[in-house]
């Protein structure tokens, strides 16, 4: 596997590069107002010549940018290209920091950030039961929750505590596409969300070890990866078909995590009196059991069986 896959290792001027030929491949003549001459387009989107047209800058220096070999556009160039493109204003920030980050890059070792929670944090996801909850690593690794917000991802117990994260589970454990009858938005919303820390932070060590292992076994996240999305659509609510409930819908709000690299919180609830609240409840209070059941008596030495790598499927 080629590093440039997964980002790590390379200057801010290759990943500009790299976000402009990606878009720009997955623009349409038609969208930007361009009628297509006669015979067949060899190349899938605008050609160069033509971004580089509707953007005000010679084809050369487009091409250099393209190519991570001109480093430094000026903030009018950015926005010119991000109107030529028609990025949304979250796409159009990143090609911001992207631009600034090539203008200023210098390779530095970056440690891995901590995966410590601070023990009023997981106060709070307590405070808030029977609503699930968790908190996230910035690359999405599950570092606390309370029982629901464990329980709702069905089949993420069967992992080590060390491999739960909510990539990994949407692309590699086989329940996820039972799980939510949207996968493919959920699945393109995520790809999109570490695609964006790749393109501001390419040399974070867990973020590369996350999607160089994705990049392997999954080729639906591979293929994802290489359309370089970074923003996805937000969903106010989610939907779960989920094995021990039934169905059940709820709303979503995620939140930053003052004082953290880059932690959040995610809160799931329901409206009082509705299906779905019982539902929670439901979860919340059988896993709660199942947690009990599974603590170790005083003076019980715990097992100690070999524990199955993410992924794995019994055969």
């Amino acid at each position: 596997m080629a590093p440039e896959q997964h980002g790590g290792g390379h200057s801010g001027g290759e990943q500009l590069g790299r976000f402009l030929r990606a878009r720009r491949t997955q623009t349409s003549p038609q969208a930007v107002g361009l009628t297509p001459g006669p015979g067949i387009r060899r190349t899938p989107g605008l050609r160069r010549e033509e971004l580089a047209t509707l953007a005000g800058v010679s084809i050369d220096y487009y091409t250099r940018l393209e190519r991570g070999k001109e480093t430094r556009p000026s903030p009018a160039v950015v926005d010119a290209l991000a109107r030529a493109l028609q990025l949304d204003d979250a796409e159009h920030q990143h090609l911001r920091e992207l631009a600034v980050r090539a203008a200023r890059y210098a390779p530095q070792p970056v440690p891995a950030p901590t995966r410590a929670v601070r023990s009023p944090v997981k106060l709070l996801l307590e405070t808030v039961r029977p609503n699930p909850a968790y908190v996230l690593s910035r690359s999405m690794d599950l570092l606390a929750h309370n029982p629901g917000g464990l329980a709702l991802y069905c089949g993420m117990d069967d992992w080590p505590a060390t491999q739960r994260n909510l990539a990994r589970y949407l692309f590699l454990h086989p329940t996820a596409r039972e799980l939510f009858p949207d996968w493919g938005n959920q699945v393109r919303g995520c790809v999109a969300r570490l695609r964006a820390l790749a393109g501001t932070d390419p040399d974070a060590p867990d973020l590369a070890q996350l999607v160089g292992e994705l990049l392997l076994k999954s080729p639906d996240f591979a293929g994802l990866w290489e359309r370089y999305e970074v923003t996805g659509r937000k969903h106010l609510t989610k939907t779960f078909l989920h094995p021990q409930v039934g169905e059940i819908t709820l709303a979503f709000q995620g939140m930053a995590l003052e004082g953290t690299p880059g932690h959040r919180m995610g809160v799931y609830s329901a409206d009082p009196g509705t299906p779905d609240h019982d539902a929670m409840q439901l979860l919340d209070m059988t896993a709660s059991q199942a947690s009990a059941e599974h603590e170790p008596h005083p003076g019980h030495e715990p097992h100690s069986g070999h524990e199955p790598h993410p992924g794995h499927q019994p055969g």
